[in-house]
């Protein structure tokens, strides 16, 4: 079946929503095989065997958001807040740069306020600060204004991580009240690449609902929007969400979500070869060997956590998370190993862009010098 769909290169990258809905399908064990295979192999042709370390701080877990499926969603009353002092902060910061990790990742709830914004721009200063500029800084803050997204980009943050989780606006409205609006949504992703960021979003794998044809979808929209950099897993239920309604995942449809995750990944590097793809967390949360899994499926980027080890527990978008009662040394020690056994080397000290983030922005900037030529033809 994978050859009667990818019988030739230039079908890599015309894969139509019919056929990568068929693919992410595929039960054969052969045929999976192949399809992994094939998307190692456009990984290595792009970026050979270096995998990036994104080393996450999650530093508040506050958020004035209310998805359905959310750990930390606002009206989760169980939950104990916390938010990391800006001195902790700094700290990992400094950690993540004193151990050769390329690039960090500031995350928390999203958070809508003038303090907020003036908070966050002077952590990205001292943050270059501390490294001499030569750590990259991702945030993942959710939804903003233009003005704050300027402001934190201006200050030197280059890469933004908002998810979508869904790009089915049905879909999406069925995770979120009415006052998260998905065209929202949209509308910050296009702010995020018209400002200049590294611009990355994601969703997740096995919703309620959701249905191979909405995964292919997901698959085109990151096509269509030629987004620079993906984190897609698995949807593991966390019992505190109207979601999950108390319900534990069962391991038949754990395994068929980390399975349909790892199509993803592969249908994904397929299709964009010079993006960055996250082997996320939430895969080792259904299997041991998630991430490895991931990264042998066609993802380069890894995020260890280095969060104080005293607020991991409260920072659990879902349940099961791993890694949440280790320190920043035991995790860097333990994908150091992981990435070993699968044969690939970490890029230390390198910020990992992807080559698609360059190529998106020398099509920009050949359109916009089109748009002046015309204009001053006109003229």
């Amino acid at each position: 079946m994978l050859e009667d769909i990818i019988c030739c290169e230039e079908d890599l990258k015309n894969l139509s929503l019919e056929d990568l809905t068929r693919l992410l399908q595929l039960e054969d064990e052969k045929n999976i095989k192949s399809l992994y295979r094939r998307a190692y192999q456009k990984k290595a042709e792009k970026g050979g065997k270096k995998v990036y370390f994104r080393g996450i701080i999650e530093f508040s877990n506050h958020c004035q958001k209310n998805c359905y499926y959310c750990g930390i969603r606002r009206e989760n009353p169980e939950l104990t807040r916390f938010e990391m002092s800006r001195e902790e902060i700094l700290e990992s910061a400094r950690w993540v740069y004193n151990n050769g990790y390329g690039s960090l990742v500031l995350q928390s709830g999203e958070i809508q306020s003038e303090e907020y914004t003036d908070y966050i721009e002077e952590l990205i200063l001292d943050i270059k600060e501390i490294s001499g500029g030569e750590l990259g800084i991702t945030l993942s803050l959710g939804e903003q204004d233009e003005k704050t997204y300027r402001r934190w980009f201006q200050a030197g943050a280059h890469r933004y991580l908002l998810r979508i989780e869904t790009s089915s606006s049905e879909l999406y409205n069925e995770l979120h009240p009415d006052s998260h609006q998905f065209q929202r949504r949209l509308e910050c992703l296009k702010i995020l690449q018209e400002i200049g960021y590294q611009t990355g979003t994601g969703v997740m794998i096995g919703l309620p609902g959701q249905t191979p044809a909405d995964l292919a979808a997901d698959l085109k929209f990151f096509q269509s929007y030629s987004i620079d950099m993906i984190g897609m897993g698995p949807y593991v239920p966390h019992s505190g969400t109207p979601l999950a309604s108390g319900d534990k995942i069962p391991a038949e449809l754990g395994r068929r979500n980390l399975d349909l995750s790892l199509k993803m990944v592969s249908l994904l590097r397929i299709l964009m070869p010079d993006v960055n793809i996250a082997a996320t967390t939430a895969m080792q949360a259904l299997h041991p060997r998630g991430r490895e899994k991931a990264l042998q499926a066609g993802a380069n980027i890894l995020m260890p956590v280095v969060t104080p080890r005293k607020y991991r527990e409260y920072y659990q978008l879902y349940e099961n998370k791993p890694c949440i009662d280790e320190k920043a040394e035991d995790c860097q020690g333990c994908l150091k190993q992981r990435v070993k056994s699968v044969d690939e080397e970490i890029a230390y000290g390198e910020w990992g862009d992807p080559p698609h983030y360059f190529r998106r922005l020398g099509s920009r900037t050949a359109e916009l010098g089109g748009e002046i030529d015309a204009e001053n033809a006109a003229g």
